[in-house]
């Protein structure tokens, strides 16, 4: 059993993080660092409640999981890799590619594991329209596009959201899940170029952004705005021989905010009404309808965690690619990429 040092108890940490290491019997949750130690010891009255991350460096602590704001992520990563910790970070992995790097290489130099929160690899949407592409039932690929909007218009309470530093910003925030789903399947791009909008009155920072990725025989959308208000497909792909489109959102983050567990009937699971579309051609055979989503599991990156420090076994996560995800949001902020 691994002892779990959690760093932040937002909704990462709280919702998205402590549950499955709590479900999960490989791990043991033994600190939280939060300010809200009254909430964070009625939830798990088991574990000891700190107010600084020096607090949690331990010496019968395995694994730090950072889910603190993104500005400290880089400094707590460090921090934990140099107290010889393994270390898990939520998105954005850092602000920079040069901190990415540097922490890969200082996680390699301490000889600790380090990876990445990057939990809608394993989204019930994500899974199912990555089945579709891994079987061939669109044939070759000529577009894919990928949306994750919200509407917010009014700024966000928690301040820090809304400060103009190099971590902040929807494509920081969002931009991480929907670029790292793409370069898991197409790998990195030939081209690629984009750009950051502002759009909600009084912001600071970007509120909308469009990233095109550009492969040799098919081309890559990825788009978010915090003013979207009638939803659009969350994922469209067309190929040589048919098309997936697929509305609505992985329910998992719901459904832990509902007080709906990791192992609990029905967890990671949609309603029927989510169901992609599924337009193509199998064996000479036309099929056209709705496919069935896969389930959602965001624990089986916690078990792949487990696995990789107990076992040896590789990193559903490699953080070599999340350093190129990040040099891309960095270069479109930066306006190095071509628009």
């Amino acid at each position: 059993m691994l002892n779990v040092a959690l760093v932040g108890f937002g909704l990462s940490g709280r919702y998205l993080q402590a549950p499955f290491l709590a479900a999960n019997p490989n791990f043991n949750l033994a600190i939280i660092v939060t300010s809200n130690e009254q909430l964070a010891t009625a939830l798990y009255p088991h574990a000891k409640v700190v107010a600084s991350i020096e607090e949690a460096l331990t010496d019968d602590i395995d694994l730090v999981s950072i889910a603190s704001p993104s500005y400290t992520h880089f400094a707590y990563a460090q921090q934990a890799l140099l107290a010889k910790k393994h270390v898990l970070i939520e998105k954005p992995m850092a602000s920079s590619a040069a901190e990415a790097e540097a922490l890969v290489t200082l996680a390699k130099e301490q000889g600790k594991l380090l990876s990445v929160f990057q939990n809608r690899r394993f989204d019930s949407d994500f899974l199912t329209l990555k089945k579709v592409i891994e079987g061939q039932l669109l044939g070759d690929i000529v577009s894919y596009e990928a949306r994750y909007d919200r509407f917010k218009p009014i700024l966000n309470t928690k301040k820090w959201k809304e400060e103009a530093n190099p971590a902040n910003g929807i494509i920081y925030d969002l931009g991480p899940h929907i670029l790292d789903q793409a370069l898991l399947l197409f790998g990195l791009p030939d081209d690629y170029w984009g750009k950051t909008y502002r759009q909600r009155a009084g912001s600071v920072i970007d509120d909308a952004f469009d990233i095109f990725l550009s492969y040799p025989t098919f081309h890559v959308k990825l788009s978010s705005s915090l003013l979207v208000k009638e939803e659009s497909p969350r994922y469209q792909i067309h190929g040589t021989k048919g098309s997936f489109v697929k509305y609505g959102i992985d329910m998992q983050e719901d459904h832990l905010k509902a007080g709906l567990l990791p192992g609990m009937e029905g967890f990671g699971k949609e309603p029927t009404s989510q169901a992609a579309w599924l337009n193509t051609e199998i064996a000479g055979v036309s099929i056209k309808g709705h496919i069935e989503t896969e389930t959602g599991d965001w624990g089986k990156l916690f078990q792949n965690i487990y696995e990789a420090i107990a076992e040896g076994k590789p990193l559903a996560v490699e953080p070599s690619l999340v350093v190129e995800q990040i040099r891309i949001i960095e270069s479109i902020c930066e306006k190095k990429a071509k628009y």
